[in-house]
């Protein structure tokens, strides 16, 4: 039983780290896209809400509890403010305010 659970840890942590960086991998490249102000079509939704969104969420989940975790060492460094922004606000901004479609 032990076995097993460790197991399934160790496959959710991969799957989580491989997701991670796929996702930080594609909004650096999101950066750069322009769609000279035309709306986004049905696939780059569809793209968005599937190959970005859901990763993206479980991305802020994560870096959510990385903040809680290192939020002591953020305090004695005096950088909770920006531990916060980098870890929790821009994932979950970027998941769930940004327009669908506009990657």
């Amino acid at each position: 039983m032990r076995s097993l659970n460790r197991k399934l840890i160790t496959y959710f942590l991969a799957v989580m780290l491989a997701t991670s960086n796929m996702a930080f991998v594609s909004s650096a490249h999101a950066g750069n896209y322009d769609n000279n102000g035309e709306r986004p079509s049905g696939g780059a939704m569809l793209a968005d809400a599937v190959l970005m969104r859901v990763p993206m969420t479980a991305v802020a989940i994560v870096g959510t509890a990385v903040f809680v975790v290192t939020l002591p060492f953020s305090a004695l460094g005096g950088n909770v403010g920006e531990a916060g922004t980098k870890l929790v606000k821009e994932p979950f901004e970027y998941a769930w305010v940004r327009p669908l479609g506009e990657m």
